[in-house]
């Protein structure tokens, strides 16, 4: 029983093999050529790597290719192949956009008298950000990937039709890679996240034998598990343009696996997080202000974040707020798992 489960088993771990080598190779690349964020919660404000995305993306494209070759060349076929492709492609034109987005940021400084104001980046246009990650919906769309018939959360089974290719999915890329966007600021804490949901995506795809969206959600969590490594406080390097990525992947791996119910709940802390940024029009931010002792607190008395909400628990270390959502995180996915697994909810 379990050999049909050894491509993915070894496709995930080529998928962690490959981007743990990689980031180093990439991080090396970025302090040369001068691709360095600023650490704002880190006294002295040290100069960081700037781009996260390039070894995820290496790791997750050998895991999935490795999967495609075995299937189609040694196993006899692979049904879901234009689905994995579509994805692939997806997930490309997004982390592209990433990376022009970080290397545009770079060109200009923030204009402001505040501290986050002068030492955070700018770069595309505010406005602008809640579309660009469109184009990457064309991909996914055009293969008509998932099913039109959708059982979403307290409201039941719906049929969308033509509108499911033609407006959820672009629709959804939209948002879900913007709310991955707006989590962020804390080190491991969008590669820590976004390691439990696609984990999590992973093996609920996995155990409904949808094994072309697992086989794309458990070596993306895998490439995220290898670059946790170097993104854990103190991080090496910043996500920068993985932020995108996690939520575009995210997508295609609901839409092809079918299983856009348990992603919506799984994505529950992004969805407050959307909501907490909207109350300031999307001007705040996530990070906190570092105190004598190491600790954080929030910039402000208004909760703006998830993130302040937590520092507002009790003094933390920055390592310390990113786990306790990254545990957040963990259990509300494995809350939701046998409940929308044995088709409770």
């Amino acid at each position: 029983m379990i050999e049909e489960y050894y491509p993915i088993i070894s496709a995930s771990l080529l998928s962690f093999l490959s981007a743990y080598l990689t980031t180093p190779l990439f991080i090396r690349f970025m302090r040369a050529v001068g691709i360095m964020g600023v650490d704002v919660m880190k006294r002295g404000h040290p100069k960081v790597a700037d781009m996260g995305g390039p070894g995820v993306l290496c790791g997750f494209l050998t895991g999935v290719f490795y999967y495609i070759g075995v299937e189609v060349f040694l196993l006899g076929g692979l049904p879901s192949l234009d689905f994995l492709l579509a994805s692939i492609s997806t997930i490309l034109i997004i982390s592209l956009i990433g990376i022009f987005d970080t290397l545009t940021s770079l060109m200009r400084e923030r204009e402001g008298g505040g501290l986050f104001e002068r030492m955070k980046r700018r770069g595309i246009p505010q406005w602008l950000y809640f579309f660009i990650p469109l184009p990457a919906a064309v991909p996914l769309a055009a293969v008509n990937a998932g099913v039109s018939s959708m059982a979403f959360p307290l409201i039941g089974r719906v049929d969308l039709g033509r509108l499911y290719p033609l407006l959820l999915v672009p629709g959804a890329i939209l948002t879900v890679s913007n709310a991955t966007n707006f989590l962020a600021g804390f080190n491991g804490l969008e590669a820590g996240m976004g390691f439990v949901l696609h984990l999590s995506l992973g093996l609920y795809a996995l155990l409904n034998g949808r094994t072309a969206s697992a086989v794309m959600a458990l070596t993306f969590a895998s490439a995220l598990l290898a670059f946790l490594r170097y993104n854990w406080y103190p991080a090496k390097v910043f996500p920068g343009d993985l932020n995108y990525t996690i939520g575009a992947a995210c997508v295609c791996v609901a839409v092809v696996g079918n299983i856009e119910k348990y992603a919506i709940l799984c994505f529950t802390p992004w969805i407050l997080e959307a909501f907490l940024k909207l109350r300031s029009r999307f001007k705040a931010e996530s990070y906190g202000i570092l105190q004598e002792d190491g600790t954080l607190r929030p910039p402000g008395e208004k909760i703006y974040s998830l993130t302040h909400l937590v520092m507002r628990l009790r003094p933390l270390h920055e390592w310390e707020v990113t786990l306790v959502l990254v545990s957040l995180e963990a259990l509300i996915c494995a809350i939701f798992f046998p409940l929308c697994l044995y088709r409770v909810i």
